[in-house]
């Protein structure tokens, strides 16, 4: 399976929009299969289901997303007759108003098939409305949760909009349309993690929330930025989804954090690592997330001050459920049982090596993406990707802060991410355990039950969209069963009846006369089979009366006349 997702990852990665939807679904089924990979544990409503839905679930947001998907490709074969990207992009770049004009019901080619794709993105990258897929995910195995779930597949929707960035240029109402919906995203993602206690499913949360901000950069025009993000999100989430895994390994297989604490000193190398995944996706200067979240919230800023606010206090959102979940997991006194006690250990090398490599990564990846601060241009990554991302027709023409301001913009987002930190050191740091979060739930219990149960959205989705499909397939079941059948089963008796009095009229009509003329034939031979003697004097005398009669009958008639 890891073979085959490397190869579909290829397809993603090629320069034709058919074979990049090859390999999107190959790394779709990937994700389904590796899902339901623990089909044989215990479930919450019976053994095995739990994980088995999990991947239905998955598999079926997605179709949702892919079916948006084909259809704008579909309309960009009916408009070009290729889905090659460098055709189809030289073709509007030298003529940009092919796609401007009116399409189907007055909008442009550019702005249906950018929202067409943008619905496949919003399912293969988790966004609203299309997220609910991705925590339960992490019901597969861990590797497979940091190798798909948090670096690679869900990452192929922000790839797939900065790869059309060409179309997406020529449709500002949609662009505005994934600002929103990353900028929503992202804040309310990172409200749900401050709320949960599955240690993985808080990363869930943290990789929609951070898609939502690789979103925002792409829909404001600066898409090398969401493409930067993208790989230091890998490094960092990868290694933050990997420590997980080795805690859960330690405690057996245990994925609360209430069952944790003060596995700092018996997994010291988890713990450092960890710790450095956590500084880089806070924002903490020096470590990559810093540098690509940082150029995020400027280049929103520059435009979309609203939303610039949203990506502000997403960031001290972050740093608050991350530092939560790094100081109920490590901090405070052990909570587990005697029995996890007993067998707490520092995972073996094959599994901290590749943390140590992947914090070094979560160091070192932002510094390829250094902000341009006046005359100092030292971003190799813009470089890189200037012939991907050229500006089409004076659109989507990226605009640049005075030093001063990007300085302060950056001071300012330091300072939101350590009150993040402040406030989670407050409810949970030092040995409190979970003391603070109880006092917290205890004093907002409204709040602490609404983000504890996700706002209740896949309860939402259950009772509206899951129930309305089966409630419309039971209707169309009793329409089929009531109606449709019972046509069919009226013509059957119909036909029946009709048969049955014509085989009554054939029998006893028909073959009743027919019966009736050979009846009486058959009666008259008796008859007349007694005048057949044999003798032939006696037909001779018959032969003479039958004359003698004619004779008569004429000598009559001649007399009358």
């Amino acid at each position: 399976l890891n073979l085959f997702m490397g190869a579909m990852l290829i397809l993603v990665l090629a320069d034709n929009l058919a074979l990049m939807f090859v390999g999107w679904e190959g790394v779709g089924l990937c994700s389904y299969l590796l899902i339901g990979f623990w089909y044989d544990k215990d479930g919450t409503q019976r053994p095995g289901v739990a994980n088995a839905t999990a991947g239905k679930k998955a598999f079926i947001v997605n179709r949702i997303g892919d079916a948006g998907f084909l259809v704008g490709m579909f309309a960009l074969v009916a408009a070009f007759g290729t889905l090659n990207y460098r055709e189809i992009f030289g073709r509007i770049a030298a003529d940009p108003h092919i796609v401007e004009g009116d399409f189907v019901l007055g909008v442009s080619l550019a702005s249906f098939v950018a929202f067409c794709l943008f619905i496949g993105a919003t399912g293969k990258s988790a966004q609203i409305p299309l997220y609910v897929w991705l925590p339960d995910a992490m019901a597969g195995p861990t590797p497979v949760s940091a190798l798909i779930h948090a670096a690679t597949m869900v990452t192929a929707g922000v790839y797939m909009v900065v790869r059309a960035n060409v179309i997406y240029q020529l449709a500002p109402g949609v662009s505005e349309l994934v600002v929103i919906v990353g900028a929503v995203t992202a804040i309310f993602a990172a409200t749900m993690g401050l709320a949960q206690t599955d240690i993985k499913k808080v990363l869930a949360y943290s990789t929609v929330s951070q898609l939502g901000y690789m979103f925002l950069a792409a829909g404001v025009g600066a898409y090398w930025v969401a493409i930067f993000h993208l790989a230091t999100h890998a490094f960092f989430k990868g290694l933050m989804v990997l420590g997980s895994g080795s805690v859960i390994h330690a405690l057996g297989g245990e994925q609360d954090m209430r069952q944790m604490g003060g596995l700092r000193k018996v997994l010291p190398t988890t713990y450092w690592t960890f710790l450095v995944g956590t500084l880089a996706i806070v924002g903490v200067p020096g470590f990559a997330g810093f540098f690509s979240k940082d150029q995020i919230l400027a280049a929103a800023f520059d435009g979309h001050k609203l939303l610039w606010i949203v990506g502000l206090i997403t960031a001290g959102l972050t740093a608050c459920y991350m530092f939560r979940l790094l100081f109920m997991t490590f901090w405070g006194e052990f909570r587990g049982t005697e029995e996890q006690r007993h067998h707490l250990h520092e995972s073996p090398p094959v599994m901290t090596i590749p943390l140590v490599v992947l914090a070094v990564g979560a160091v070192i990846s932002g510094w390829f993406g250094l902000p341009k601060l006046g005359h100092w241009d030292w971003n190799w990554l813009s470089h890189v990707l200037e012939p991907v991302v050229a500006v089409i027709g004076g659109h989507g023409e990226e605009h640049h802060l005075s030093v001063g301001l990007e300085l302060a913009l950056m001071a300012l987002s330091v300072v939101v991410a350590g009150l993040g930190i402040y406030v989670a050191w407050r409810i949970y740091g030092g040995d409190q355990g979970l003391a603070g979060g109880q006092r917290w739930a205890e004093r907002f219990p409204a709040v602490h039950r609404l983000l504890f149960n996700k706002y209740y959205v896949d309860e939402i989705y259950d009772a509206t969209v899951v129930k309305g499909t089966w409630e419309s397939a039971r209707s169309l079941y009793k329409f089929d069963a009531n109606v449709v059948d019972g046509m069919v089963n009226g013509s059957r008796h119909v036909t029946v009846g009709t048969s049955f009095l014509s085989g009554f009229f054939d029998k006893y009509v028909v073959d009743g006369l027919v019966n009736f003329v050979g009846w009486i034939l058959q009666k008259g031979s008796h008859f007349f089979r007694r005048l057949q003697t044999g003798l032939v004097s006696q037909y001779a005398l018959v032969v003479a009366v039958g004359a003698f009669v004619l004779v008569l009958f004429y000598v009559v008639v001649a007399l009358r006349g």
